[in-house]
């Protein structure tokens, strides 16, 4: 029976040990509702997001649409022929191909590499064709239209083979690329997890709590999604990400409060007992936990990002979800299991001819007291393997990634290839300088001598417009595809601007600032990749101060709550950062320059780093190292409470927490290794960049650097100003 107690914590342990029955049928209940609204949920998951909600970009490409009805295309079909067949009869298949899509009441606009002085559109080798799709209405009708125009068209067509690429034909591979992987990482993380917990907890049903709340933790997250989809645009790379978060999160918590339950119990309390201190100690810590996590992904909001925004949102309903669960199931399954919960361990006779269970205990103990005694020597090998892996960071690139961020062997992401190196992909989408308003028939001069400046930048290749074409400074020929007249109406102008290089790169960028920042005869706007990728870029800088201001700020008063420690919890910012620095720069050194394919598998080496993966991955790992801070710091603060000595508190709070932390960071480096399996470049980014972080943080930090930190520190560790202190101590007393 649990004892009485006016306390929070013994109030809610009273609850969940007379409520147990209801607790369970509600659960059931819950996940049989959430299983069938979010057995959809993939259908209503949105793409893109990255260029910032009313960008001048996006607002530049929108009058663009209206004014002249040009815009990018939003499907690329990649025709090529059987050998030797005559090109006459590809001409007839091919256009008949064209004018089906032509009678399609979705298609906006159809270019067509049979059309006259359509050159472009043809392969510098002759053996294959690109036939350009614009499609009318919003996003999802663009990519409904786009779904269905590519299983009608791509496969077969007599002598001709037609393969997709652009925005709808990547969308809907990410889709299909984004369900398979869910699945395998499904497939792959409940066992191994599994597996984890039953080498740690030594017992079927204790092993089985964590997995069954991960369980229904995932089954909300999909519930939660749908429901989010129906408020706001929500990414498709939520599924995958928030799932595994989701899961991760839940095992994570589940493991603290069985471990110490199972700890209480093993110093002879009751079951009453055991549960009312596990409420208080290990249940304030997950809650404290889970805060500190929504704080971390709630600095995502700043950024204007639809993409950032929508998994800001879906990561800290899945936090929430997560511990309220925990903390609801929990607790009512191990008042029911009662004695059942060590029984049945598989495992028995294997570990009869080992150690006994203590020994992983004394061997974080001696861990802790070895570097205690030692903490210079033992940190600093650390602290330079730390900044080995950081050194990268320095060479980083930011960009977004295209289509290649698709694994090489998809049939799209081929056609891509293709493309890219046997067509001119610069011709095929320009940057657009558009001047509303301006009458370049009765003003020739100031547009053509806008025109030759903006070809003379760098990086600009040529530079079409009402006036001519121009090159280097210099009127050239125009191209046998332009037509002077198109690029100007009663009312407006526009110039095209072929340029090299990528559009989404650090480059890309940097022109469409220059192209801004061009004089021009009157106010203009810049649509097209790199203005896109410049906005986005300015958006994310511009925003970042006040992101760390406000990650750091808001944790470092969830920690001074928790620690009553000024310096405490600017230690754990510090070594958070270092984590965070050593992540990055693995990333950088894996993905950005392509080393160890072996580990990373297959993918298109970009030499740019994802702008938006980084915010988002830096948040999460962010939020998942001050999970085990809070595990680790938690229980060291009760032990100098109960003790006064920091030395043996620091010995004893590795001791009783190394293992839990170190399991649960396994944990989570399978259900994050198991999404970096996935073929999307940006799955597989994120999944590899948070196992290393977890993985970082549980062993070389929290065992060594941390302990580290608090000798040197001494006393000073548990330094602050009287006033504060004072309150503290009258809250924790009950007084006013």
């Amino acid at each position: 029976m649990i004892p009485p107690g006016r306390n929070v914590a013994a109030r809610w342990a009273r609850f969940t040990a007379r409520r147990g029955r209801w607790i369970a049928l509600g659960a059931v209940l819950f996940a049989a509702a959430a299983l069938l609204l979010g057995s959809r949920v993939a259908g209503h998951l949105s793409h893109g997001g990255w260029t910032p909600t009313g960008a001048p970009s996006v607002t530049a490409e929108q009058r663009l649409a209206d004014t002249f009805g040009t815009g990018s295309e939003h499907l690329v079909l990649v025709v090529r022929a059987d050998g030797h067949t005559a090109e006459r009869r590809v001409a007839a298949h091919g256009s008949a191909l064209v004018r089906a899509l032509r009678h399609d009441h979705r298609v906006a606009h159809v270019a067509s590499p049979w059309a006259p002085d359509e050159r472009r559109l043809r392969a510098t080798d002759g053996a294959a064709y690109a036939i350009l799709v614009r499609f009318h209405g919003s996003d999802s009708q663009v990519h409904a239209a786009g779904a269905d125009v590519l299983r009608r068209t791509t496969g077969r067509h007599g002598p001709l083979t037609v393969t997709a690429t652009g925005e709808s034909a990547v969308v809907a591979e990410t889709e299909r690329l984004s369900d398979r992987d869910l699945r395998t990482a499904e497939l792959i993380a409940a066992p191994v997890t599994f597996a984890v917990l039953l080498l740690a907890f030594r017992s079927l049903p204790a092993a089985l709590l964590p997995v069954a709340v991960g369980a229904l933790s995932v089954a909300g997250t999909m519930a939660g999604l749908r429901l989010l989809t129906s408020l706001l645009p929500v990414s498709l790379l939520a599924l995958n990400i928030t799932t595994a978060l989701g899961f991760g999160l839940a095992v994570d918590y589940s493991l603290l409060i069985v471990a110490r339950y199972r700890e209480q119990r093993a110093t002879g309390r009751s079951p009453g007992q055991a549960l009312a201190t596990t409420v208080g100690t290990a249940g304030r810590t997950v809650a404290v936990s889970a805060l500190t996590v929504c704080l971390a992904l709630a600095a995502l909001l700043f950024f204007p990002l639809p993409l950032l925004r929508s998994l800001a949102l879906a990561s800290i309903m899945v936090t929430v979800l997560a511990a309220a669960t925990t903390l609801i199931l929990i607790p009512a399954a191990l008042v029911a299991l009662g004695d059942h919960l060590d029984r049945w361990d598989p495992l028995r006779a294997v570990r009869r001819r080992r150690a006994g269970p203590a020994t992983t205990a004394h061997l974080w103990r001696r861990l802790a007291h070895c570097v205690l005694r030692r903490p210079l020597t033992t940190a600093l090998p650390v602290l330079l393997a730390l900044a080995a892996l950081a050194a990268p960071l320095l060479g980083a690139r930011f960009g977004i990634h295209d289509d290649r961020m698709l694994p090489p062997t998809s049939a799209t992401a081929r056609a891509s290839a293709l493309l890219r190196h046997h067509f001119d992909v610069a011709e095929r989408r320009p940057a657009a300088l558009l001047l509303p308003g301006y009458q370049v028939r009765t003003r020739p001069g100031p547009v053509a001598d806008y025109a030759r400046r903006a070809s003379d930048l760098p990086g600009v290749r040529r530079v079409d417009a009402a006036t001519g074409s121009y090159r280097h400074g210099r009127p050239v020929p125009p191209p046998p595809h332009i037509r002077p007249a198109a690029f100007a109406t009663a009312h407006s102008t526009r110039l095209s601007v072929v340029a090299d290089g990528d559009p989404l790169s650090p480059d890309g960028a940097r022109l469409a600032e220059r192209l801004r920042a061009l004089p021009a005869p009157a106010p203009v706007q810049v649509a097209g990749l790199n203005a896109r990728m410049a906005d986005t870029t300015e958006a994310i800088v511009s925003r970042l101060p006040a992101v760390l201001a406000t990650i750091t700020a808001t944790v470092f008063l969830v920690l001074l709550l928790l620690t009553r420690s000024l310096l405490l919890p600017l230690k754990a910012l510090l070594l958070n950062a270092l984590t965070l620095a050593a992540t990055l720069g693995t990333v950088v050194h894996l993905f950005q320059e392509g080393h160890a394919p072996w580990l990373t598998g297959d993918i298109a080496v970009t030499h740019i780093t994802d702008l938006t993966v980084l915010c988002l991955m830096f948040s999460i790992a962010f939020g998942l190292s001050m999970d085990y801070e809070i595990f680790l710091m938690a229980r060291i603060v009760e032990e100098h409470r109960r003790t006064g000595d920091t030395r043996t508190a620091t010995a004893v709070g590795i001791e009783h927490t190394a293992r839990v932390f170190t399991a649960a960071a396994l944990i989570v480096a399978v259900v994050m290794g198991a999404l970096a399996a996935s073929g999307l470049l940006a799955l597989k980014t994120i999944g590899t960049g948070l196992a290393v972080a977890v993985l970082l943080d549980a062993t070389l930090v929290r065992a060594v650097l941390v302990p580290a930190f608090i000798r040197l520190a001494g006393r000073a560790n548990w330094w602050l100003p009287r006033v504060t202190a004072r309150r503290g101590r009258c809250r924790s007393a009950g007084r006013p």
